[in-house]
Parts: structure tokens; C-alpha cells; sequence
């Protein structure tokens, strides 16, 4: 079954605006690339930068802990470096996270623009090192949507969900729905990279946030519980051999 790429995005801070790209080279086994490279901490969360490791999202503003991060707009230049961040009624922010003092008040703007309930002490932005991301799981190294999942779903729920809520990757169309929550473990190109499947994704309530108005509206995990028995909506996938993806690039499930 063949698809092709719909969409493709990153997430250079974790739990913050996705970036939209046309074109991206894919590594074997890295992260999809300039992706949750930054992650505020939301009081101590035990992570080290000397010596990263996973932690759970939850230490870290997420949409999953707080739906106002949606209202902001950040977007990392890459010619620069700088990050841009804008929030309604707040002066905009414009600095590099890989500078200290810059980082420093990157935290202190957000502290200032975020509901003072949802934190849960300093602010900090972290910094990934070498080939460690802020990815939901450990072994989340690309992550892939199908649209006709997210169709189907919406049917059942009788709204329009935006895709961007499930804040994947790569955006695929041209499946049918759910076909990919079976293809564990078996292998497929995408665009000129070949990938293995990992797992499905199992979803948590990020996706209940509208990316948009930063409201909390649509009990997103429970919809799936309720219509399909599981909370699964995309696949992880690990990089094999390494190709570039572009927009219009097939996307080649297992047979």
C-alpha cells in the first residue's frame, strides 16, 4: 500500500509550535532532524545535561500539563540560530537557547506569559546533547500520522480534529485508516529512506488541546478508548538507511 507525504514538521522545543519544512534528509538510526532539540524544565526534573537520558515529558511544559503553550508561537531560524517566540498581549521574545543568559531569558519570558497555577517551580531550558532528543519515548525516532486515521476518527466523534494535535513528523495520505497499527516490526520506505517500524503510538492528552485556540475541547484518548479499544493513533519508526523526504514523496507501507 502506497501513500504519499502530505505534510512534514519538527518541533525544535518540546511541546512548542510545530515548524513546517518541504524537505528533510533522514538518518539511519537518528531522530528526525533539528527535532525537540530544547525542552523547558517545569520545576527540577532530574535530567542532566552532562549526561542526558530520558525523563518523562511531564517534568517539562508540555500541552499534556499545560494547553497555554499553544498560544504561543515560537519558530527557530536556522540561518541564525535564534529562536522567535509570540504570545497574545506579551512583548515578543527573540534569542539563541544554545547561549546561556539568552536561554535564561527565554525561561523568564515564558514564566511571565504562562498561568502561574500550571508551574511547578524555575523555569529552565534544557539542551539535548549529541544524538539524545526530548522524544515522548525513548525510541521515538520519527513519528508518522496517517490522515485517513484521523479522518476516521473524527467521524466517530462527529468533529473535525486538526492533525496538528497529534504532532507527528511526517503526515501521510492515502492509507486506509488504522491499516498501520499492524505493521510492527516490518519494514518500508519513506520517500528515499528505508525505516522499520517501531510501535504504534499510544496517546496521552496533548492531543485534547486545539493547537490553535489552546483550549482544552475534545477528550481525544478517551474517543479512542471508546471506539476502538486502544489509545493508538500513528507508528514510530526507526531510520535504516538514510534518503531524503520531501512534500509529495511515496510513502510505501508493508505488504
Amino acid at each position: 500500500m502506497s501513500g504519499h507525504v502530505a505534510a512534514i514538521y519538527r518541533h525544535p522545543v518540546k511541546g512548542f509550535t510545530p515548524e513546517g519544512l518541504e524537505r528533510v534528509e533522514l538518518r539511519a538510526g537518528e531522530n528526525f532532524p533539528n527535532d525537540r532539540l530544547y525542552a523547558v524544565e517545569n520545576g527540577p526534573s532530574g535530567y542532566d545535561p552532562a549526561a542526558p537520558a530520558w525523563v518523562t515529558k511531564m517534568k517539562f511544559t508540555v500541552l499534556a500539563a499545560i494547553p497555554a503553550i499553544a498560544a504561543i508561537r515560537t519558530r527557530l531560524h536556522d540561518a541564525t540560530g535564534v529562536l522567535s517566540a509570540e504570545a497574545p498581549g506579551r512583548p515578543a521574545f527573540a534569542g539563541r537557547l544554545d547561549d546561556a543568559a539568552e536561554a535564561q531569558a527565554f525561561a523568564d519570558w515564558l514564566t511571565a506569559t504562562l498561568p502561574t497555577d500550571d508551574l511547578r517551580g524555575p523555569l529552565r531550558v534544557m539542551p539535548s546533547r549529541g544524538a539524545f532528543r526530548f522524544m515522548d519515548h525513548p525510541l521515538g525516532h520519527v513519528s508518522i500520522l496517517n490522515l485517513a486515521s484521523v479522518r476516521d476518527l473524527s467521524a466517530k466523534m462527529g468533529v473535525e480534529l486538526d492533525p496538528l494535535r497529534f504532532r507527528a513528523n511526517l503526515y501521510v495520505e492515502g492509507w486506509e485508516p488504522w491499516v498501520e497499527n499492524a505493521w510492527e516490526g516490518k519494514d518500508m520506505m519513506v520517500g528515499w529512506a528505508r525505516a522499520k517500524v517501531y510501535k504504534p503510538i499510544v496517546r496521552c492528552a496533548a492531543t485534547e488541546v486545539d493547537p490553535t485556540s489552546a483550549v482544552r475541547d475534545h477528550e481525544v484518548v478517551r474517543a479512542l478508548h471508546d471506539h476502538y479499544g486502544q489509545m493508538l493513533c500513528g507508528i514510530y519508526v526507526h531510520v535504516t538507511a538514510s534518503g531524503a523526504v520531501g512534500l509529495g514523496d511515496a510513502v510505501t507501507a508493508p505488504e
